[in-house]
């Protein structure tokens, strides 16, 4: 065989030992792209389900905030009605007692 053949023999196998080298590096670099990529699949999903569960909590304590108001404004209505019937009711007292007073006070004329 002539060197040059030999030499040619020594570069395709120094192409091919290159290839090779190449390839596991594009073959690591994928697995570690995929690995990222389910890591990060992971990740978003955790945070989509924490993100859910967040508002769920957000809205059942907004409900119960809205509930808890409701019930003291309905309370205070109730109490604003009561203290007016009150006042009403005792007017009326006073007004018929007044007649009631007039009305002794015309028969002992």
């Amino acid at each position: 065989m002539s060197t040059s053949q030999e030499q040619y023999i020594s570069s395709l196998k120094k192409i091919k030992e290159v290839e090779e080298g190449v390839e596991k590096e594009i073959e690591n670099h994928r697995k570690e792209v995929d690995n990222k990529i389910s890591q990060l699949d992971a990740d978003l999903k955790k945070a989509i389900t924490d993100a859910k569960a967040e508002g769920e909590k957000l809205v059942d304590s907004s409900i119960e905030e809205a509930r808890k108001k409701a019930n003291a404004e309905t309370e205070k209505v109730i109490q604003d009605a009561k203290s007016k019937s009150e006042n009403v009711s005792s007017q009326v007292t006073t007004q018929k007692t007044k007649e009631i007073i007039d009305i002794l006070l015309k028969g002992m004329e």
